[in-house]
């Protein structure tokens, strides 16, 4: 049986680490302006805990949002392509693109677009994460063991119930992944917006903090950010494991 708090020792001990050696290299001669201490960045968090808490929520809001709102549309055009050959000859081509296009390139358009309020910085997080739903969720669909669908027709399943019992299950470990890949990248969706325009959020704290070389602070919101990743791929990859129960780890 695997220890469940094995992992979480690791990853302790992994931080604890990079904790030492972010300490001895703040021991050189570099700046604080440049790399504070670690005691620094505690402290700038201690001093500034409701306005990075204000902050943090903003952005965590728009991650929230922006994941709903992307796997809502990836898993509907997923199960669209998967039962229209037409509709995946048009779309895929589309869906492809839309990787192709650096957010970076795309993120002035949506903040012209959508103003400077969240639905900008929502969409950002919604486009990083829709490709890897789409995709993931889409190969799993398609990937199904044809004769389990033909199981299925034999016993007069219709297609609905073919998709219930059948392909949703097979689809869901692939698509388990495409959640874990979006759980890691909707921050960054959610951040890219807040630099290119906002007057909230931790994007917005980072560029203010830089522009004052208020380091410190900007690795509080850094740090905070990590923790919000973090804690968001734990909690969906926790959800994952209870729900998907029939597609055990083997290593």
């Amino acid at each position: 049986m695997r220890n469940p708090f094995a992992g979480l020792r690791r990853g302790v001990t992994l931080f604890a680490g990079l904790i030492a050696l972010w300490w001895l290299a703040t021991l050189t001669a570099i700046p604080a302006f440049l790399l504070p201490s670690p005691a620094a960045v505690a402290a700038a968090l201690w001093q500034n805990a409701d306005y990075l808490s204000h902050h943090t929520l903003i952005t965590l809001t728009e991650i929230l949002s922006g994941m709903a709102i992307g796997v809502l549309l990836g898993g509907a055009l997923a199960l669209g392509m998967t039962f229209s050959p037409g509709l995946q000859r048009w779309m895929m081509p589309l869906v492809i693109t839309s990787q192709a296009i650096p957010v970076f390139a795309l993120a002035p358009l949506l903040v012209l677009w959508f103003g400077f309020g969240m639905s900008a910085k929502v969409a950002m997080a919604v486009l990083v994460i829709f490709f890897p739903v789409t995709s993931s969720f889409f190969d799993g669909l398609r990937g199904v063991t044809p004769g389990y669908l033909d199981l299925a027709r034999t016993m007069g399943a219709s297609r609905p119930s073919q998709l219930r019992h059948v392909r949703l299950p097979a689809a869901l470990p692939a698509l388990g992944s495409g959640l874990r890949m979006a759980a890691a990248v909707a921050p960054i969706g959610a951040i890219i917006g807040e630099w290119v325009g906002s007057a909230e959020g931790l994007g917005f704290v980072m560029l203010n903090a830089n522009a004052r070389m208020q380091s410190d602070l900007c690795f509080a919101a850094l740090f905070i950010l990590v923790l919000l990743t973090l804690a968001l791929w734990l909690t969906i990859d926790l959800l994952l494991r209870r729900l998907i129960t029939w597609a055990p780890e083997t290593i």
